[in-house]
This record gives C-alpha cells, sequence and structure tokens, in this order.
C-alpha cells in the first residue's frame, strides 16, 4: 500500500498516542520510525509499531519518568523508567551533547529501557552539532555466541558517528545475522527466513520465524561479529543493564560523545574525513561491481529519493492493523 510520507507520519503518532504516549514522545517516536522507511528499512518502520503495541499490550503500563541516578560534568546515568527506546536514546543523546559540548567529551547511560531503534538516528543528531559519538545498545538474549546455539546476547546494534565538512560518516550495524524485526515481520506476513540465520529450540537450523523466535539466531560475521556483540552486551551492562536482559525490558544503551577539536582544529578534522570518505569512493570497484560506497551512502540516497517522491509503501496487513489501533 503507497502511503504518503505526511500520512505514514500521522498514522504513526496517532497510533503512539493511543498507546500513551504524550504529543512529544509520539512525534519522536513517529519520526524515527518513518525515518526507517524512508531508507528502506520497513521491518523498522512502521511494522514496529505493531510489536510496539503488543509490547504494551503483553506488560501493562509500567512508564515511570525518566530520571537521572548518577551525574558529572561528563557523564550521566539516565533511568529510563521502562520507556520504548526510541525517546530514552534521544534523552540520553541530547544529555551528551549539552555535556560534549561543555567538557569537550561526555558519556552517558541509559538502563530500564527497550527498543533504542537505528542508533544512527542519534549518531546523526551528535554529528549535526559537530560531534564525534560512539554508540551501543544490548538488548534480550536472542543471539546465540559463535559455535552455540542457545540465546546469550541481543541483536546489539553498535554505530560510530563522524562530522565532516560534507555529509556525515556514519556506521551503524547490528552483530546479529538477522535482527528480530526481521524475524516478527516475517511470522507476520507468513515468510520464511534466509538460511543459516537462526535455530529453533532444539538447535536444529530453521526458516520459520516463530521456531527461531524460540530459539536462537545466529551471530553476524562468525567469531569476529559474536565477539563484537559480547563486548556491546558488556557496554549496555556498563549502562546499568542485567547480563541478560529479560524478553524486551532493561536494555542498556550508551553513548559517548567527543569534540574533535579536543586533539586538533575542528575544520581540519572536517577536511580529512570528506577527503578520505571520497578516497573510498573513488576507489576502483571490482570487475562488475557497482561503485564503492561509504557506510550510510545507501541510506542517504533512499531516504532522499523517497523524500523526493512523497510516499511510502508498506504492508497493507501492517498498515490495516494500525489504523485499528488508532481508532480503538
Amino acid at each position: 500500500m503507497k502511503l504518503t510520507i505526511e500520512e505514514a507520519r500521522e498514522l504513526a503518532h496517532r497510533v503512539m498516542r493511543r498507546l500513551g504516549h504524550d504529543a512529544s514522545e509520539a512525534s519522536i517516536i513517529a519520526e524515527h520510525l518513518i525515518d526507517c522507511e524512508l531508507r528502506g528499512i520497513g521491518y523498522g518502520g512502521l511494522a514496529r509499531a505493531v510489536s510496539i503495541a503488543e509490547r504494551l499490550g503483553r506488560t501493562e503500563d509500567r512508564r515511570r519518568p525518566m530520571a537521572i541516578l548518577q551525574e558529572t560534568p561528563v557523564s550521566a546515568r539516565l533511568d529510563g523508567g521502562d520507556r520504548i527506546g526510541y525517546v530514552v536514546g534521544h534523552r540520553a543523546t541530547e544529555i551528551a551533547i549539552q555535556k560534549a559540548e561543555a567538557a569537550g567529551i561526555a558519556i552517558v547511560g541509559a538502563s530500564d529501557t527497550w527498543y533504542t531503534g537505528m542508533l544512527s538516528v542519534y549518531a546523526e543528531m551528535a554529528a549535526a552539532r559537530g560531534l564525534v559519538t560512539m554508540i551501543a545498545s544490548n538488548a534480550s538474549p536472542w543471539v546465540a555466541p559463535h559455535g552455540g546455539t542457545e540465546g546469550r546476547l541481543g541483536t546489539n546494534p553498535i554505530c560510530f558517528g563522524f562530522p565532516s565538512e560534507a555529509e556525515p560518516v556514519i556506521w551503524d550495524i547490528g552483530t546479529s545475522a538477522i535482527i528480530h524485526a526481521e524475524v516478527t515481520l516475517a511470522g507476520r506476513l507468513g515468510k520464511e527466513l534466509p538460511p543459516g540465520v537462526a535455530y529453533d529450540g532444539a538447535g536444529e537450523p530453521t526458516r520459520d520465524p516463530a521456531a527461531a523466535l524460540s530459539g536462537a539466531f545466529a551471530t553476524w560475521g562468525g567469531p569476529r561479529g559474536s565477539g563484537l556483540g559480547m563486548v556491546v552486551q558488556l557496554l549496555g551492562i556498563m549502562a546499568g543493564s542485567a547480563p541478560l536482559p529479560p524478553d524486551l525490558e532493561g536494555f542498556g544503551f550508551l553513548i559517548v560523545a567527543m569534540r574533535p577539536d579536543l586533539l586538533g582544529p575542528e575544520d581540519a578534522f572536517r577536511r580529512n574525513v570528506a577527503a578520505y570518505a571520497q578516497t573510498i569512493r573513488e576507489t576502483r570497484p571490482v570487475p562488475g561491481g557497482g561503485p564503492v560506497r561509504m557506510p550510510f551512502d545507501r541510506s542517504r540516497a533512499e531516504r532522499d529519493r523517497r523524500r523526493g517522491e512523497g510516499v511510502i509503501e508498506a504492508e497493507d496487513a501492517i498498515v490495516a492493523t494500525l489504523r485499528r489501533i488508532a481508532e480503538d
């Protein structure tokens, strides 16, 4: 189904308001979801709003006000109050930006949250203010470590952001072979998973989304991705999560923000970032291959294209479900 961008944004906003978020929170969540749609990441867009409704329906409303538990001029520990990570991550990033602009560097951890979304959203916020960032978020143990078939770490995204004289450089990846939202959406649509990305509860390879959700996902990148996922799990623990957060609750989110002028002139750094990005894009491609890209180039181009067209495409079943929620 085709929706205008504004129709999709308004639908997401109405659903979030119906689920008990205030107008400001609903706007933050809706913008995050629509950014996913614009970048071609449909499983993290409107489909995620259905999962948010299901999670709140399962746990009922346990939300508390966010509160700073511990603070210094360069750090803060934020209690997310069981609020969704789009809101908690946004607030943690705002705090990190304020502190880094004042002191040059900042680290902010947030706990008791869930569904932190695309970490690149927060990296773009900070890059727009001239800050370098490292961001990590752990999750429930849906992913098996390399060589295992039982969940011991989350899908665990990690992200780095660099301001530039041109477009910022953003690298944002999950450390699992498939993302939880992808599996959930495949189940909703009656589709199989790709081979080699999940195990069932008995430890056997599976392409069935329901079996994968009751089993475990594989890691991305073999032992390297597995190790990186463990590092993200530990950074989430540093932010205040339990070692293995319960299902869709108690995630840890960590952001480190730095002013590049701590180590040299900011304008020179920005020029060098832009120059390096250009050398990457000018790399000779493999025979028959397309142009070499920097991280985030595809997302940025897709977002610009869809904004130009003014429409997104969403699954009919997802839109129908969201309209029911909004009107309930």
